[in-house]
């Protein structure tokens, strides 16, 4: 994507995970459909972010292109339910999609202007399969309080509670075997906001603080982000959803 103010633009960060039982993703960026049908799957935000519908970039196509059979994708976990992280659910119809009741909640029965602006009906239009997990405080996962594992799908997948950007909003940290990768999600835009190496582009700012639900909670994310990348935990890898710069590190710490 490519937002107005915002030169180095943004991506549409997803993961391919494999199990012992077939695939998952986390978030599917943008669709086969979103192409057809912008303004009904993805609506006015898109004269700002500038999303380029490039085809070989679905995910369904990169699954592809890695030679797997897109048909092995059983399930999907979302960060959140926004058009630019669900476009690609309706090229996996069958998959099961994960993500937390609240954030379920929120898409199905929106409550506030922003929640009724941000979710589209036809990003659903296929009918998907919804499993609603509710991230108990009982456990945790790294000092977050209320974590859960995805069992059904496999260990080592985790949905971590972190409202603030939506109301249901979640991260998704998956073992990755020497090393877990930690998906924020839309926690954070910038990786300035949690390195300090940089300032974020004044447009990604005033768009965070715009689409937000919950500020304060999304500056306390930033916060205890911060805090985790500051610990230097090398068998860490934070990730989130669209600074360009953390996936190219990411992608140079696999060729590794």
């Amino acid at each position: 994507m490519r937002p107005w103010g915002a030169p180095e633009g943004l991506v549409c960060h997803v993961l391919l995970i494999e199990t012992d039982t077939g695939l998952a993703l986390c978030d599917t960026g943008l669709g086969l459909l979103d192409r057809v049908s912008p303004g009904r799957r993805f609506g006015p935000a898109r004269h700002f972010v500038r999303p380029a519908f490039d085809e070989a970039e679905a995910a369904v196509r990169q699954v592809e292109s890695l030679g797997f059979d897109p048909k092995d994708v059983r399930d999907v976990v979302l960060t959140h339910f926004d058009a630019d992280h669900v476009g690609g659910l309706a090229d996996f119809p069958w998959a099961r999609v994960h993500l937390t009741h609240a954030e379920a909640t929120a898409a199905l029965r929106p409550a506030t202007r922003i929640e009724k602006g941000r979710y589209k009906p036809a990003q659903r239009a296929h009918g998907p399969t919804l499993v609603r997990h509710t991230p108990g405080r009982s456990e945790s996962w790294r000092g977050f309080e209320a974590a859960s594992e995805l069992t059904e799908i496999s260990s080592g997948i985790v949905l971590i509670s972190l409202p603030g950007h939506t109301r249901g909003h979640a991260a998704v940290a998956v073992d990755a075997g020497d090393h877990w990768v930690l998906h924020a999600g839309d926690a954070f835009y910038h990786h300035g906001q949690v390195d300090g190496s940089a300032k974020a582009p004044k447009s990604l700012l005033a768009m965070e603080r715009a689409f937000a639900h919950d500020w304060s909670k999304v500056r306390a994310n930033h916060q205890r982000l911060a805090e985790l990348w500051q610990a230097g935990d090398p068998d860490l890898m934070l990730v989130n959803a669209h600074d360009p710069s953390l996936l190219a590190s990411a992608r140079a710490r696999t060729d590794s």
